[in-house]
């Protein structure tokens, strides 16, 4: 194994970790099957992401399984879960908890904090978009620094900690639709669509006929974090690096090196943390498959829900029925691909 190892010990627990991944892969697919039918993808890349340590953002139609496919990965994990359900009239407190009077006689009574769903290790945020900003702002301390601050006073979030947010892209009124520093928080952004035929013939077999057989956990909160640890030291070449940021970098119009089509589609392109994401990314799915270093096929895999979210398309986009996914396809063909993938 080429990593940055440096002690026999050390190698021997980089090993076992290694191992660990996969001779559990398929258990983890099967475990989660037993919950949710098809969305082989999304669950793919929802992994990727739990491996890398890094928050999503799910975009899908109502009755997608989106809440039933987080529970089932939190119940595969053994990780505590949580669900906010996001509506007009929630506040900042509701999410990060607030400080009370407590205590059984004047003496003693005190303030004391009661801390709020957010103090788990994966949080539901169920229709983020359907909150004010002002409470949508309350996770984004939460989820860059994994701390919240009330009364001036900063209390750690329990480790590991995920954000999975979903939005409802069909309804648009009466929604508060995400800002772009909060949008950039989001590792990766899904899309889940509406299942063939005959899973949906599977699932509603399965859930008219007998109740869904237990998950059994097979993983815990340190494992997922030396999954972690491992996943930042899997090597990767520097021209995968560079490729990488050109690719993001290419998504920003009016630049120097923009090529066309961007500056006539595109409103806004992907910052600093789409290349961080993607490299990272790409290195977690590289040990999902078996491989301790990261290939051209990692990064272009990956680059569609990375760049989902960052990518702004104008009004002209629109009316020529261009989608982000149309701007990412043109950005693999265009950007020169490293000479020695």
């Amino acid at each position: 194994m080429n990593l940055k190892l440096v002690t026999s010990d050390d190698r021997s627990e980089e090993e076992r970790t290694f191992e660990m991944l996969q001779n559990s892969r398929q258990q983890i697919d099967a475990e989660i099957s037993k919950a949710v039918i098809g969305q082989k993808e999304i669950i793919d890349q929802l992994l990727i992401a739990l491996f890398a340590g890094g928050h999503c953002l799910i975009t899908g139609a109502p009755g997608l399984a989106k809440t039933l496919l987080v529970n089932s990965l939190a119940q595969v994990f053994k990780l505590k879960s949580q669900r906010i359900q996001f509506t007009p009239d929630l506040m900042p407190a509701d999410i990060t908890g607030t400080e009370i009077l407590a205590g059984d006689s004047l003496e003693s009574r005190a303030m004391k904090f009661v801390k709020g769903p957010v103090f788990t290790n994966i949080l539901l945020a169920d229709e983020i978009n359907r909150t004010p900003p002002k409470t949508q702002a309350a996770l984004l301390e939460a989820m860059q620094e994994k701390q919240v601050t009330v009364s001036g006073i900063k209390y750690e979030l329990d480790k590991p900690f995920f954000v999975l947010a979903t939005q409802n892209p069909i309804e648009m009124e009466g929604t508060y639709p995400l800002p772009e520093a909060q949008l950039d928080r989001f590792m990766f952004n899904l899309f889940i669509d509406y299942l063939s035929e005959e899973d949906e013939v599977a699932v509603v077999t399965q859930t008219t006929a007998r109740n869904a057989e237990p998950i059994i956990p097979l993983f815990t909160g340190h494992d997922i974090q030396q999954f972690h640890q491992f996943v930042r030291e899997v090597p990767v070449a520097e021209e995968l690096v560079r490729y990488a940021v050109q690719l993001c970098a290419a998504s920003r119009p009016h630049q120097a090196t923009t090529p066309d089509f961007i500056n006539e589609w595109v409103n806004w392109g992907a910052g600093l943390r789409a290349a961080q994401s993607l490299i990272l990314g790409a290195k977690a799915r590289a040990v999902l498959r078996g491989r301790v270093h990261v290939t051209l096929e990692d990064v272009q895999s990956l680059l569609a829900p990375v760049l989902r979210h960052r990518i702004l398309i104008n009004y002209r986009a629109e009316a020529e029925g261009i989608t982000v996914e149309h701007v990412v396809q043109q950005l693999i063909e265009t950007i020169k691909r490293p000479i020695e993938a």
